[in-house]
């Protein structure tokens, strides 16, 4: 009893009697039990398998596409384990790069651009005692150069951050983390190896942590998060977290403050862009996860009931399902608009101009809620033209709706518009002019514009005057005095004037003085 407290403190896997550690049984599960499709496993994984077995190496399907080929549903990612090492891998791959310190893995890529597919490619790892693992007290990021040398390494929770030590096959599956997980497919062969009872759990619907959970967790603490995406994901086909697994979850939990916030980042997008975002926010509150993952996290579940984020949210996994490429930019911009739109909301009362009123919120929500956790790159960058893109809608006029139908970012933008519409915040009529003028041909797109113009006019003329007030005489105007812009009244999602607005402004003709001085003229609208 006290060896096996003491195991679990120092971050021990379970033993089997003896002292040794329960690698399972080896056993080799042929067609006609298993019954997976071979049409269902993509031709590439097949070629990384087959490349590798005739240079003489063990090579496996691997992990969730195993699962998933067993439950009779077409993976979208493959994965490949071999006893060949990184180097060996990359040596008979023409596109074939070596990534990771924590975990070193091959990535073989087929095609170019966005219809690019990667096989990953990990050497089976060996078992390793994380008692007898060198430790050290910081983390990846504080121990980077200490970390430098070693393969296997942990910090002194037990958690894993350097785990490069290969091994045999039986040693690798100990290594995974759920039963249903931990088999390997053959596609030459068509056997299923498998040595810790997966197979039966997976036709029990059973998800089910290898070895001791909270040790496992400790090891690695996103595997919390993965347990929840698991189960959001299989859940519709009846699959359950077995008791001894989702126990210590909560209490676990704390274990994520120690996971540098780029994973966290990376995992929270896992659980909502896999095609089971309701269904992972769901899993998050029954299991008492809702709050204390990730601080983005809590806000998207915070505010997946209110309608333009819910509707987001089923856009989303509605996309996955149909294989149609998600965005991460587009669903935060969704979750954060709230946030976005009150500040500007803020602003416009306090009289500033619309736009940069805008470009100020949009910053401060990213400073508030995103950080420099995504390096304000390419994600940033496609929420924040998401964002500015949002009060051009309201011009129908002039040049402006041809040039927004040629940005880049232009279909983005109106789908947002368009879930604005769908929660009641932005005119039905407006987003049905959009989507029909984005699939109009120059002619008639040219017909649509003239059209709004006519009733912009009509409009004028039909609206009642005011009795004429007497103005006091104009002050001479400054030099130094700016150009105003939009009024601080703007009515929500106002845009500054660009040179579309029906009235123009007389040109003010400039005194011989003021020629004489070199003064600037007019400033532009």
């Amino acid at each position: 009893m006290i060896k096996k407290f003491i195991d679990k403190l120092l971050g021990k896997s379970p033993a089997a009697p003896g002292g040794k550690p329960n690698f399972g049984k080896r056993m080799e599960i042929p067609v006609s039990v298993h019954g997976i499709d071979p049409s269902l496993v993509d031709d590439r994984a097949i070629n990384v398998v087959r490349t590798l077995q005739q240079a003489g190496f063990e090579a496996y399907v691997v992990g969730g596409a195993v699962r998933d080929l067993l439950v009779g549903l077409r993976p979208k990612d493959f994965d490949v384990a071999t006893n060949a090492t990184p180097e060996q891998v990359k040596g008979l791959f023409r596109r074939a790069f070596i990534i990771g310190r924590r975990f070193r893995i091959v990535h073989v890529v087929y095609g170019r651009g966005r219809e690019h597919e990667v096989i990953e490619v990990s050497t089976f790892r060996a078992y390793l005692d994380n008692a007898a693992a060198e430790q050290v007290a910081g983390n990846e990021r504080t121990s980077k150069s200490e970390l430098a040398g070693m393969k296997h390494a942990v910090d002194s929770t037990g958690r894993v951050l350097r785990d490069n030590v290969w091994g045999p096959q039986e040693e690798d599956a100990v290594r995974r983390d759920f039963t249903i997980n931990a088999m390997y497919y053959d596609p030459e062969t068509q056997i299923v190896v498998d040595y810790h009872n997966g197979l039966k759990d997976s036709k029990s619907r059973t998800l089910r942590m290898i070895g001791e959970a909270a040790t496992r967790y400790r090891e690695d603490p996103v595997r919390i998060i993965r347990a929840v995406r698991f189960a959001a994901k299989l859940s519709p086909l009846g699959f359950k977290l077995e008791p001894k697994t989702a126990g210590p979850l909560v209490k676990s939990q704390k274990l994520l403050h120690d996971v540098p916030q780029s994973r966290l980042f990376d995992e929270m997008l896992k659980l909502l862009q896999t095609g089971h975002a309701l269904a992972s926010i769901a899993q998050l509150k029954e299991l008492g996860l809702a709050t204390g993952i990730y601080p983005l996290l809590d806000v998207v579940v915070e505010r997946a009931g209110q309608s333009f984020v819910e509707a987001a949210l089923k856009d989303t996994d509605r996309r996955v399902g149909e294989g149609k490429p998600v965005a991460p930019s587009f669903l935060l911009a969704c979750v954060l608009w709230d946030d976005v739109r009150k500040g500007w909301d803020q602003r416009l009362a306090r009289g500033e101009h619309s736009h940069p009123a805008l470009q100020d919120a949009i910053e401060d929500v990213f400073n508030a809620r995103i950080g420099d956790v995504s390096g304000r790159g390419k994600l940033a960058g496609d929420m924040r033209e998401i964002w500015l893109m949002q009060p051009r809608f309201d011009k129908r006029v002039g040049s402006t709706p041809f040039g927004m139908a040629e940005q880049p970012r232009f279909r983005a933008a109106f789908d947002f518009m368009r879930l604005r519409a769908d929660a009641g915040e932005v005119d039905e009529v407006l987003a049905d002019w959009w989507q029909e003028f984005s699939m109009a041909s120059d002619d008639v797109r040219q017909d649509m514009v003239d059209q709004v113009r006519a009733e912009q006019q009509q409009q004028r003329k039909q609206a009642p005057k005011g009795p004429r007030v007497a103005r006091p005489p104009r002050e001479p105007r400054s030099t130094d005095t700016a150009p105003s812009g939009v009024s601080g009244d703007a009515p929500q999602g106002a845009a500054d004037t660009d040179g579309d607005a029906p009235r123009k402004r007389k040109r003010r003709r400039r005194s011989n003085a003021s020629r004489g001085a070199g003064s600037a003229g007019p400033a532009a609208e």
